[in-house]
């Protein structure tokens, strides 16, 4: 993807297909530079790994990246939820994360050489960033801060991931729910006054893959908050309220 721009002295008015291509290279910028480990770069080196970029565009429901695959690119979500999960020899699965706009995800293996860890699968219609291999490792030989980020992030990822199993060795099914309910409410949340507002709930059996629990027992815990009155259901909506977040306590520190 180019992002070559002639002078406006001698161009000619944009055809429309330019426009959406210029209009596409400059959301493709502003995606890039919010991705959280890249907010402190420079211009120069967002337009670098910009112009290493190609956008796909992938139905709801369809798989971005499978176990099987290597790792050919690294991928950024532009627009969309993708959920990345752990499939099960009995058909369950775990889910280990929801991917939002600006997330990135496929790093690990383009250093290691092996296939994926998890299957990354769109929930909406997703629209997804991806620089290959290849032009990756060429961007962090000219630009080593982007390779430092990178490193960070990589750190970060396996403190959760620490956290993780610190809460399925401490932590009661209703502990890991209410943890769970109170980390959607802070990223998908709406404040109000009685607390957070997610306001697309997720299914019982999301749940469960998240908890990491069969939907059972999900539904059992799930209306004991409700019935206390520590979560309210309102249609498509859920209603987490402060008394909740108050009792989520982190089950363990990383080192």
């Amino acid at each position: 993807m180019s992002f070559g721009i002639a002078s406006a002295k001698n161009a000619a008015p944009a055809a429309p297909n330019q426009a959406f291509v210029l209009d596409e290279q400059a959301r493709v910028r502003a995606t890039i530079a919010r991705v959280a480990i890249f907010r402190e770069l420079s211009a120069s080196v967002i337009d670098d790994l910009g112009r290493r970029t190609t956008v796909r565009r992938v139905p709801g429901g369809e798989p971005i990246i499978t176990q099987e695959q290597g790792g050919d690119a690294l991928y950024i979500m532009m627009a969309g939820r993708a959920k990345v999960v752990l499939p099960g020899e009995s058909g369950r699965e775990v889910t280990l994360a929801v991917l939002r706009t600006a997330d990135i995800f496929g790093e690990m293996s383009l250093f290691d050489g092996k296939s994926r860890s998890a299957n990354v699968v769109a929930i909406d219609p997703a629209t997804i960033l991806a620089i290959g291999k290849d032009d990756i490792l060429r961007h962090l030989a000219q630009h080593p801060q982007t390779a430092f980020a990178l490193l960070g992030e990589m750190s970060r990822r396996l403190r959760k991931a620490d956290e993780t199993i610190a809460e399925l060795a401490l932590c009661d099914v209703q502990d890991r729910l209410i943890r769970r309910l109170v980390a959607l409410a802070r990223e998908d949340g709406t404040s109000s006054p009685e607390g957070a507002v997610i306001r697309r709930r997720p299914t019982q059996q999301d749940l469960a893959n998240m908890v990491g629990a069969c939907r059972e027992t999900i539904s059992r815990t799930f209306n004991t908050l409700a019935r206390r009155g520590l979560i309210v259901p309102r249609g498509r909506s859920l209603l987490v309220t402060n008394r909740l977040v108050s009792m989520s306590v982190p089950a363990a520190k990383a080192a």
